[in-house]
């Protein structure tokens, strides 16, 4: 039995906050942010439902489905809008689903979570399920904070995976955790997102190049055989390394945070969708999607469009 990527869809905030904006309350400029980060602006507003909901809707249309086909739903964030109720259950109420739906929260590693939960849902008899990567963290940034503040930005993604008796685009997955980096990258209640950059620099590279290349030898494939990598998009400087390292260049990784920034479980679909719409990816391509976050967190899967 396999699982199949049937709809795609994103919703981005309509406020563009550019790096010469930021330069004028911070220590920056324009050159400093894009020679370090890659990022020339980002969107900033809306909240994790609205966002989810209006991602969510665009994935099950594009599917070409309606919300009552909906099994369950999966909701990818690490900015939830309230402690509790988990804000799944406001994303489905907005779209109009009548199933299941929880949260998810692996940070940046998040979508790529949920959609490996979402495989294990339809093994277990559901049809479709509604997998969205939403995040507002802009409502934790400390915008006196030059670090975190010329990164994170808001934005969601979301897909729809449907149960395929003969056709299967998840090849491979290889997911992980080490607790003891947990300290690296916080957001306490009621406060902002802290991070030492550097050593999270050094251990994501690791971590993405060892999951990725795991994920590669489960699907049976080399990275010659990559058509693309879409790998969380934090850091441009994170993604060269890791391309070095796997031997991928440049020009088959997608790369979407110049314009989006650092929206954490949103980044992977917001890149997808852009491959796709760029028509970087065509039907029997493997694709390399891989991430790493707070936690710290690592996922990384092959897949192979079926579209």
């Amino acid at each position: 039995m396999g699982a199949r990527f049937t709809g795609w869809g994103i919703a981005l905030p309509d406020r563009i906050v550019t790096n010469d904006e930021l330069s004028k309350t911070l220590s920056t400029s324009d050159a400093w942010i894009q020679e370090r980060t890659g990022i020339k602006e980002r969107r900033i507003g809306g909240t994790v439902t609205s966002l989810g909901a209006i991602a969510g809707r665009a994935a099950i249309d594009d599917a070409g489905v309606n919300a009552s086909d909906i099994d369950f739903l999966v909701l990818a964030t690490s900015a939830a809008d309230r402690i509790t109720p988990a804000t799944s259950a406001m994303v489905a109420h907005e779209i109009g689903l009548s199933c299941p739906a929880m949260d998810v929260n692996a940070a940046c590693s998040g979508f790529m979570y949920a959609v490996r939960t979402a495989q294990g849902l339809l093994e277990t008899g559901n049809k479709r399920v509604l997998v969205v990567g939403s995040e507002h963290l802009s409502r934790f940034v400390d915008w006196n904070d030059r670090n975190m503040a010329v990164l994170l930005a808001d934005g969601a993604g979301a897909t729809v995976l449907e149960y395929d008796p003969t056709e299967n685009d998840i090849l491979s997955f290889s997911l992980g955790v080490e607790g003891a980096d947990a300290e690296l990258l916080t957001c306490e209640h009621e406060g902002y997102f802290r991070m030492d950059g550097a050593e999270v620099f050094r251990r994501a590279v690791r971590v993405v190049v060892e999951s990725s290349e795991k994920a590669m030898a489960m699907a049976g494939i080399t990275s010659d055989e990559l058509s693309l990598i879409i790998p969380h998009q934090a850091n441009i400087r994170i993604i060269q390394a890791v391309c070095q390292r796997l031997n991928i260049e440049m020009d088959r990784a997608v790369v979407s945070l110049d314009r989006y920034g650092n929206t954490s479980s949103a980044s992977i679909p917001l890149a997808f969708d852009d491959a796709r719409k760029n028509d970087r990816i065509h039907k029997g391509d493997y694709a390399l999607l891989t991430g790493f976050g707070a936690g710290m967190t690592w996922a990384s899967a092959v897949v192979q469009w079926s579209k």
